[in-house]
Order: C-alpha cells, then structure tokens, then sequence
C-alpha cells in the first residue's frame, strides 16, 4: 500500500440497491453529514444513478482492519464532499480509496467521469 493511499469501508447499503450497484472503479462521493441523529461523524456516501447507496463505517465492529473510520476522515475531507473510488468488494464490504486532488481534477476533464454528475 502506497503511504498517502486511505482506503475506507461502505456500509449500511440502500436497501433497494444493496451492494448490486457497486462494481469496481465506481465513482463514489463522501458527503458530511454533520445532523445525523446518530452518529455526529456520519459521512453518506452517493454514486451517479442512485443517489444515497450508504454510509462510511465509524464502529469498530464495521470498519475493515487497515481502513479508516468516518472519525478518522471527516477532519481530512472539506465540508463540501469529498471523492472516494471503489477498489474491492467482499461477500460483506465495499472498499474504496478517497481519491487526491490530483486525481479528482483528472477525472473532471472527463465530460463523462461520473464525478461530473454526482
């Protein structure tokens, strides 16, 4: 694993969706939700097409060993959101890498990057 690399942990899937949507590569944004009723930390996660597919862990019975919890990154990503893309997917978890500046103002001049739509 590269030393700048955060790879995070999907949970609490829509229900309709499930993890079905998921596929590797997939574009996802991290947004703060700073009023959830239950967590202070929460962070939603939305992918083009289906809106709210689930949430950042933040417990340590969810987040995957060598991951990041929703605490650990909601002081690292800016109020507005933040880009993740999806690396591997396990009969129970989706994982995905917050992507850098970088390589989200590479994915912008894509007029098709689904960046540009979520």
């Amino acid at each position: 694993m590269v030393k700048n690399e955060k790879f995070i942990t999907v949970i609490c899937f829509n229900k309709f969706h499930g993890k079905k949507i998921f596929k590797i590569g997939s574009i996802l944004k991290l947004v703060k939700e700073p009023d959830n009723a239950y967590d202070a930390e929460a962070i939603r996660i939305e992918m083009r097409y289906a809106g709210k597919v689930g949430y950042l862990a933040n417990s340590v019975k969810t987040v995957v060993r060598g991951t990041m919890s929703a605490g650990r990154v909601y002081d690292k990503i800016n109020d507005e959101a933040a880009y993740a893309q999806v690396k591997f997917i396990s009969n129970e978890n989706v994982i995905a890498r917050i992507l850098e500046e970088e390589e989200i103002k590479d994915l912008k001049r894509d007029p098709e990057s689904d960046l540009n739509f979520i």
